[in-house]
């Protein structure tokens, strides 16, 4: 997309918090935008890519407390593109996980106006792999669910299928969830998964920032209480964790070697 087109939305997913993990499409539409419309989780630091004079609305969209509704969104989107102008929604993560992005496409689609959705690196695979778990790994798991904290598990509304995760062997990665962690670990345990489960929440996770807390699942919202974990979180359980403290020395190590080299280039032998 360019301004040769006319007015226009993309939605860019910004990755899981670096900056640098954004993709090559989203930092070229970065750069054109007229307009960034960004939440919360997304990478502050890509709005120095932005052009002089780029409009910056803050969508906020912070747990109870939005700067911007999502109605609110949806009509800045259009409005903004409906004049002519490029507008990227930036977003953390992806813009399909969790992230509201079909309702932003299905609002400029209504609209008649062209929306482009550029995929981003989704923190719920990526927050576990920066730090050391892969939510999948041969011979210990072939499957791994995805699925949101904000509904509380005991919940009528719920549409996780609990008992099915509860008896699987799958990993289990919950999103936006350090609220409801004590819920989802009583409901999973009620319902049978081993108490022992390897288990853990990664604050920050890729950050300065990031905090992992590992513990078995009987007592992993005890442990991330006491080291006072908060938002923005990612919960995995599953066998998948116990390879952290195998893989995490030469995890750690390569990080550093890649911060040691000049312009993030891949380290030598």
């Amino acid at each position: 997309m360019d301004g040769s087109i006319g007015g226009w939305v993309a939605l860019v997913g910004g990755g899981p918090g670096r900056a640098d993990l954004i993709t090559v499409r989203g930092l070229r539409l970065l750069r054109i935008a007229d307009v960034v419309v960004v939440d919360r989780l997304a990478p502050r630091e890509l709005l120095a890519e932005a052009r002089p004079g780029t409009e910056i609305v803050d969508a906020g969209k912070a747990p109870h407390g939005h700067n911007l509704t999502q109605d609110e969104i949806n009509a800045v989107l259009v409005d903004r593109a409906s004049r002519g102008l490029g507008v990227v929604r930036l977003k953390g993560g992806d813009p399909f996980v969790f992230g509201r992005g079909g309702e932003e496409a299905l609002a400029c689609a209504a609209a008649g106006l062209p929306c482009e959705i550029v995929p981003g690196v989704t923190s719920a695979v990526a927050v576990p792999a920066l730090a050391g778990i892969p939510v999948t790994h041969r011979g210990v798991t072939q499957d791994v669910t995805i699925v949101s904290g904000h509904v509380d598990p005991s919940h009528p509304g719920s549409t996780v299928d609990w008992d099915a995760l509860a008896t699987g062997p799958g990993t289990i990665v919950v999103l936006m969830g350090v609220t409801a962690l004590a819920g989802v670990s009583r409901e999973l345990l009620k319902r049978g998964r081993p108490a022992d489960t390897p288990s853990a929440v990664i604050h920050a996770g890729g950050t300065p920032d990031e905090t992992v807390v590992v513990g078995p699942l009987a007592d992993i919202a005890r442990l991330a209480a006491d080291a006072a974990i908060a938002s923005p979180a990612v919960i995995v359980l599953g066998d998948v964790v116990s390879l952290r403290a195998r893989l995490l020395d030469g995890h750690q190590a390569a990080r550093a070697a890649l911060r040691a080299q000049p312009n993030d280039s891949p380290p030598t032998s």
